[in-house]
């Protein structure tokens, strides 16, 4: 198949490309320079030069192709709707990638129980309503003849096959410690959030593109922790002895801007991925977040200065 892929120089677009490279498809990946052109197409990548605000570019990069893997910005409605337009009525695939922030609960760090699977209801919060409707418009194209399916990932960790090798969360916490000498969380770092191994969601797109039906919502996870299990096993691999610190929401916006503190980094986002299980076999094994950190994936992170 000929697939055309958004943020294919980045940690989602580039792993998921890289993987249709080996499955043998002809895969084609926007880039916005000259340097990520030349990194994809080492990679077998053929590159598009120009941005989700470059319509024609969009439009016929989308024409071009049998299926379209748009991962590059969740929110960005008006390159979704350029994509979807050129390939309506074609009965072609379009995944569109999500976040699970959109079930996310601001809690200040502290723990809430209640989670979602895809048949839960969803509240989203003011910060993220504006996700949930364009989601809702990208399921409706179902009845516009177009295979119209949207994958919404939990916290992502692990290395990226891909040119861009890690996620943020993570190694924003990694890098908060070494400058503070100690790992440190938004509030108490009760509050949970599901997460996903790089190589599990991407399997899961490769599923998704052979066989999910038209109008399919998937979430994607394999287990959970708090942010403070992760500042712990922070610690342990930097070999810091004494516990977490917790930071005020002025000291969290300083460091990772309002609305980055408020809707991931002290939120909870609790997802159960039933129907990816269910309806295409999928069958997370990677190594835990937990084993990740203290295994090594990190090396790079946790060396840097």
């Amino acid at each position: 198949m000929r697939i055309f892929c958004t943020g294919a120089s980045g940690y989602i677009g580039g792993s998921i490309a890289l993987a249709l490279v080996a499955a043998g498809h002809d895969v084609s990946g926007l880039v916005r320079s000259d340097e990520n052109a030349a990194r994809v197409r080492s990679l077998g990548i053929a590159p598009v030069h120009g941005t989700l605000d470059d319509v024609d570019v969009l439009r016929a990069a989308a024409a071009r192709a049998d299926a379209i893997v748009h991962a590059a910005n969740a929110d960005h409605e008006p390159s979704a709707r350029v994509m979807l337009a050129a390939i309506e009525g074609t009965g072609r695939a379009y995944i569109h990638t999500s976040g699970s922030s959109v079930v996310g609960t601001q809690s200040a760090g502290q723990r809430v129980d209640a989670f979602f699977d895809e048949d839960t209801p969803m509240i989203p919060s003011a910060g993220r309503a504006a996700r949930v409707a364009l989601n809702d418009d990208i399921l409706s194209f179902k009845a516009k003849g177009i295979r119209a399916i949207v994958i919404c990932p939990s916290l992502i960790y692990g290395i990226s096959r891909g040119p861009t090798e890690h996620s943020m969360q993570v190694p924003w916490l990694i890098r908060l410690a070494k400058k503070a000498g100690v790992a440190k969380h938004y509030g108490p770092g009760e509050n949970i959030w599901s997460n996903v191994h790089i190589d599990d969601l991407v399997d899961l797109y490769l599923l998704a593109l052979a066989s999910a039906p038209s109008g399919a919502f998937y979430f994607a996870e394999n287990g959970e922790n708090s942010m403070k299990q992760v500042c712990e096993g922070i610690n342990r691999k930097l070999g810091i002895a004494s516990g977490t610190l917790s930071m005020s929401f002025e000291e969290a916006s300083r460091e990772w801007g309002e609305g980055v503190a408020q809707n991931t980094m002290g939120s909870n986002s609790r997802v159960r991925a039933v129907r990816a299980r269910r309806e295409l076999g999928w069958r997370p094994n990677r190594p835990s977040l937990i084993e990740e950190i203290e295994n090594g994936c990190y090396a790079a992170c946790l060396a840097a200065r």
